[in-house]
């Protein structure tokens, strides 16, 4: 049993049979999975001591597992909700991910005198409020340029405080001269009746809308009786507009409810989940994420990690959730939301009548977006590079070798052995599946044995994992580098993978099967990228060994000197970067290192002989 079994195995023994949220980590202590469980005991047993009906996908996230945390709640929904988090954080490879959420623009409302109101991609943490994430661009457009045309709200990025409207620093624009704003820098409105507007304006995002009608409706009434036409003018327009931009919304219900209708389509890996808005009965916003499902969950498991992500940081909760069919944790979900809103939310799949027709038209938007990225997806790859088609018909491949990767092998009088793995995707360089390895089972100087053990980790791993191998193994070096490769592979019962070498002096390609080394035009485009895969392999592992070497160097140069243990040592290298930087260090730059003291960096600068002057 190896040593990781042996430590799960023991933390498993000390586990807690509560409710809380369990964290798999693997060997690198990357999060794979985030889970909520009511008794994390039960949980984290069955996921380490599968039954006999363990799936695959499961096999492939507990062959990586190394470690796990476990954090205890006091209830099921505090674990929902902490599960969401950490997923929305740390977007774990196995859960189910909102692709590219982040990208997605807000409508900001800043906590200022006189706050702005404007759309934005970045979340600033300084009290201003935040409405969204629309993923229609179009539609928050339409919707920002109602909110400009209705309420004459500032829109510039002026500082505007009491002292600088009484020093009269700001000058009204030409907005203010065309009634679209009403001159906050020189103090020609109050910051409670602005506030009132904006109230107003907030009150429109939410989708408020009759309310408003009616707020505005009285108002301008009650301005004419005070015979205050100019100011009941200006609220007959903002009416005006807002009537015009309620005009143009589809009307999905008569009455007046406010309601999310939920859907979701997959296929494979991919997944398209859509959300329509329906305020006051109208529709006034149409949300769609895409997702990625690496962990094969059922439909019921996707649509609930949906709404935990949607949900968890939303400004609006609604009355009543459509959806298409029961998600897992119904119950759960159900209580969160009702404490999240502080009222009752109703969860409905509906059966028949109109509420069935709104869920089958989302899913339809829904399907109608994935089969788009699908086929966006499918043209990409169908998209292949000119070089990439050169170099199947350089090598004579049966395909495109659309995905290559390339192994290297560096080291130093045969220490701090290192082997690179670099990935090219049609022709170009896919640097988030780079991967470097340290050299294990061989001692002294043997780049072939080096390389026989880089190619088989990392083809195993490939087959642990149920991953598609490479269109192209390429290893840099000669026969004997190539020979290497080929043996590993046919000992894997891989002979037919397609590999090659490239050997730098000659520019020399050696495949398996050709006696003879093959030769290319300098001009081929085959050839160049062979070299430049084969070259930025070559750097990966160059700048890794050297990483390696600088650290051992500096471990070594410093323990010559008298007071440094390994917990000064330790500190000293996560403060300066290599041995260069800690010799070039001034006596108070080093004192300044977490657990040093000044004498003992009086002593470091005396052993490098550089001192510094104070």
């Amino acid at each position: 049993m190896n040593e990781s079994v042996q430590g799960i195995d023991e933390k498993l023994k000390f586990a807690p049979a509560l409710p809380g949220v369990y964290v798999l980590k693997d060997r690198q202590g990357r999060i794979l999975y985030v889970g909520k469980a009511k008794s994390l005991r039960n949980r984290l047993r069955s996921h380490f001591r599968p039954g006999k009906n363990e799936d695959i996908r499961h096999r492939r996230l507990m062959s990586q597992v190394a470690d796990f945390e476990t954090i205890v709640v006091d209830s099921e929904v505090e674990a929902l909700i902490l599960e969401a988090n950490f997923v929305k954080e740390h977007h774990p490879k196995y859960n189910v991910n909102l692709k590219d959420d982040k990208s997605y623009p807000f409508i900001r409302v800043t906590r200022e005198l006189y706050p702005r109101v404007f759309i934005t991609r970045k979340a600033v943490q300084d009290g201003s409020a935040y409405f969204g994430p629309y993923t229609d661009v179009k539609i928050l457009r339409q919707l920002m340029s109602a909110v400009r045309s209705i309420f004459p709200l500032r829109t510039c990025g002026l500082s505007i405080t009491p002292e600088a409207i009484e020093r009269k620093k700001f000058k009204v624009c030409l907005n203010y001269h065309i009634g679209r704003c009403r001159g906050p820098c020189e103090g020609r409105i109050s910051p409670s009746e602005y506030g009132r507007m904006v109230d107003q304006v907030v009150a429109f995002i939410k989708g408020k809308n009759q309310d408003l009608a009616a707020e505005l409706e009285a108002r301008m009434k009650d301005l004419s009786r005070k015979r205050q036409f100019e100011e009941a003018a200006v609220v007959r327009d903002e009416l005006r507009a807002l009537s015009r931009f309620l005009s143009r919304q589809k009307i999905v219900d008569t009455r007046r409810v406010n309601r999310d209708i939920l859907s979701l389509a997959l296929s494979g890996r991919q997944g398209c989940a859509m959300v329509f808005d329906v305020r006051e009965g109208k529709m006034t916003n149409r949300r769609h994420f895409y997702l990625i499902n690496d962990g094969n969950a059922s439909e019921k498991e996707v649509l609930a990690a949906f709404i935990k992500q949607v949900y968890l940081k939303a400004d609006v909760i609604p009355d009543e959730i459509l959806l298409p069919w029961e998600p897992e944790e119904i119950i759960q979900l159900n209580r969160w939301l009702n404490s999240k809103k502080e009222s009752a939310v109703r969860i409905t799949i509906p059966c028949k009548g109109q509420k069935k027709k709104l869920v089958e038209m989302c899913l339809r938007n829904a399907r109608l977006l994935l089969e788009e990225l699908l086929e966006q997806k499918e043209k990409r790859k169908q998209r292949i590079h000119a070089s990439v088609l050169a170099l199947q018909n350089d090598l004579g491949l049966k395909k495109p070798p659309c995905r290559i990767e390339a192994f290297d092998v560096s080291n130093t009088a045969g220490s701090d052995s290192v082997a690179s793995l670099v990935v090219f995707e049609n022709g170009r360089p896919k640097k988030s599946d780079y991967r470097y390895f340290k050299i294990k089972t061989v001692q002294g100087i043997d780049d072939f044995k080096m390389m026989a053990e880089a190619v088989e980790r990392r083809i195993a791993r490939l087959q642990r994992e149920d991953r598609p191998l490479p269109d192209l193994i390429l290893v840099d070096g000669g026969k004997g580098q190539l020979s290497a490769a080929v043996s590993v592979l046919t000992r894997m019962g891989l002979s037919d993978q397609p590999v090659a070498g490239l050997a730098k002096r000659l520019e020399e390609i050696f495949i398996p099967w050709a006696d003879d080394a093959q030769t290319l035009p300098r001009s081929s485009p085959g050839l160049k990228l062979l070299q430049q895969v084969r070259d930025e392999a070559h750097r990966f592992a160059v700048t890794f060994h050297r990483k390696l070497r600088g650290k051992r160097l500096v471990r070594s140069a410093l323990d010559e000197i008298p007071g440094i243990g390994p917990k000064r040592r330790t500190s000293l290298l996560k403060a300066f970067d290599s041995m260069d930087q800690i010799e070039k260090a001034s006596v108070e730059e080093i004192a300044r290192v977490d657990s040093m003291t000044r004498p003992v960096a009086e002593r470091i600068v005396r052993h490098f002989q550089k001192p510094k002057t104070d």
